[in-house]
């Protein structure tokens, strides 16, 4: 993500294969193990090549120019049976390669190690790296065996559930335009932590004082539903099938303090906001920290947590920091996967 926010026409069609039962078991590293890195070279600090005489031995590096060529990549790395898939960039770049890779892994994806390079790096905050986190610090967390689990977000259509995206943090409706600030802000030299306190504060401040008629104010058409089909309420303030504020993600810590899901344990979690009611906006601090009050749920703010969740959209959705297209969309935790952590 650069200058703006790309807009995708369409979802990737992912033809995603069903791993045997035997897969699912981790096969023995090698004593060396064989690390494929896919690096973004346009990440926010990647703007240095690697010279192969830097390279740590048993370590191969990928560098696309486009993401048509991660399938490609990903296939190879797949036949050489690779120990780990080290991803260099930010939470775009884990993205598409989550998507294109799940076609060609299933459930049975390497060790993954993160090397926190982007703009935005929310998913390095959950697994704990530090800034600067180095290719020979994951490795030697590698061989001592330093893993957690993390459930990527699977957003399919429900028309074709080929077509789909994976990711960890989508948002709708007011957060589009809180993404388009981001973004600003990242121009403007901030970066992860700072650029979500800006963004944040900046975006309510603009719903709480600005008028009827200002976009920050305004909702969007939403249907939303719990797995079992029925609707989650609305508590007005918008018409029926708009709503303020939508947020869902499979992230277990969040940057800047932030906690809205504190002792939930459903893998898929979702925040939304009925309406842009000041009564509502003064009390989303605590909401965000994870300190709602029955008064402020009465108000207009929903915490769900599901396997599954199903939105209709009349606008486009974010992940991780780019948007696609509107639409009938199933949401649900995919299956979990092992990250490399110090």
């Amino acid at each position: 993500m650069h200058k703006t926010i790309h807009l995708f026409d369409r979802l990737p069609q992912v033809d995603a294969r069903q791993a045997a039962e035997t897969e699912l078991v981790r096969p023995p590293m090698r004593k060396e193990p064989l690390i494929g890195v896919i690096r973004n070279a346009r990440s926010h600090r990647n703007n240095k090549g690697v010279a192969s005489s830097d390279l740590p031995p048993g370590v191969i590096v990928a560098t696309p120019e486009k993401r048509s060529e991660l399938p490609a990549i990903l296939t190879d790395f797949a036949e050489k049976h690779l120990d780990c898939i080290a991803i260099d960039g930010g939470d775009g770049t884990v993205r598409d390669i989550l998507t294109c890779g799940a076609g060609i892994f299933g459930d049975s994806w390497p060790d993954l190690i993160i090397l926190p390079n982007g703009k935005t790096n929310a998913l390095g905050l959950d697994l704990g790296l530090p800034p600067g986190w180095s290719l020979d610090e994951a490795i030697a967390a590698v061989k001592q065996g330093k893993t957690v689990r993390r459930r990527p977000m699977v957003i399919a259509q429900r028309e074709n559930p080929a077509a789909q995206v994976r990711g960890f943090i989508m948002g709708a409706g007011v957060f589009n335009r809180a993404i388009a600030l981001g973004q600003r802000s990242h121009d403007l030299g901030a970066f992860n932590a700072a650029a979500v306190g800006v963004t944040a504060a900046w975006s309510v401040l603009q719903a709480l004082f600005g008028r009827a008629g200002n976009p920050w104010r305004r909702g969007t058409y939403m249907k939303l539903r719990r797995a079992d089909g029925t609707e989650i309420a609305h508590h007005g303030g918008l018409p029926a099938d708009e709503r303020f504020l939508l947020f869902a993600s499979t992230l277990q810590n969040f940057p800047a303090g932030l906690d809205p899901f504190r002792g939930m344990e459903a893998p898929l979690r979702m925040a939304v906001l009925d309406n842009p009611r000041r009564g509502l906006l003064l009390r989303i601090g605590a909401l965000m920290r994870g300190n709602a009050t029955e008064a402020t749920m009465r108000r207009g703010a929903h915490l769900v947590g599901d396997e599954t969740l199903e939105v209709d959209i009349a606008e486009s959705f974010i992940l991780d920091g780019e948007a696609f297209p509107s639409g009938h969309y199933c949401l649900s935790a995919g299956t979990p996967l092992r990250f490399v952590v110090p």
